[in-house]
């Protein structure tokens, strides 16, 4: 059980937890998801994390079609420029390998933003903490268990 999984069993909202055979040659883990699982791609979520110029990481949570809006990120958090982190840095802080970095149970709580689409669908899916493995949950209990902003961070 991944700590992302833990976490939502802990705080004891509902869930479901989809798996499928994950490909090393797959160019896109979220793509990936979307066509194996059979989901509608704007119902599947990516978690990027960015690095916040002058120190610091925070987490988007977006549809794994769109991409992810930098300046508009900024400004919900505030801070005058952002950069995709590195990966080393998103998998120490994370603690989950990339293609399976889960928005929950990451070792440090990051400030966190959900794009405004996940309020469209009553489920969203998102990691579950490894590759091949996705938690389907409510937009508001994710936004809720990680004390998130839900804002449009799409471009």
């Amino acid at each position: 059980m991944t700590p992302a999984v833990k976490m939502v069993k802990h705080a004891g909202i509902a869930f479901q937890t989809h798996s499928y055979q994950h490909d090393p040659q797959h160019d896109s883990y979220g793509m990936e998801a979307v066509e194996r699982l059979g989901l509608p791609a704007e119902r599947v979520f990516k978690t990027l994390v960015v690095s916040i110029d002058g120190g610091g990481l925070a987490v988007g949570v977006l549809p794994v079609s769109a991409k992810l809006d930098l300046k508009a990120l900024a400004k919900i958090l505030k801070v005058k420029k952002l950069a995709m982190a590195e990966p080393r840095a998103v998998e120490r802080s994370s603690g989950y390998v990339l293609g399976g970095v889960s928005p929950l149970g990451q070792k440090r709580k990051l400030p966190t933003v959900i794009d405004r689409s996940a309020e469209q669908s009553a489920t969203i899916y998102v990691s579950a903490g490894k590759r091949g493995l996705e938690i389907e949950l409510s937009p508001d209990d994710l936004a809720n268990l990680l004390d998130a902003t839900m804002a449009a961070i799409t471009k």
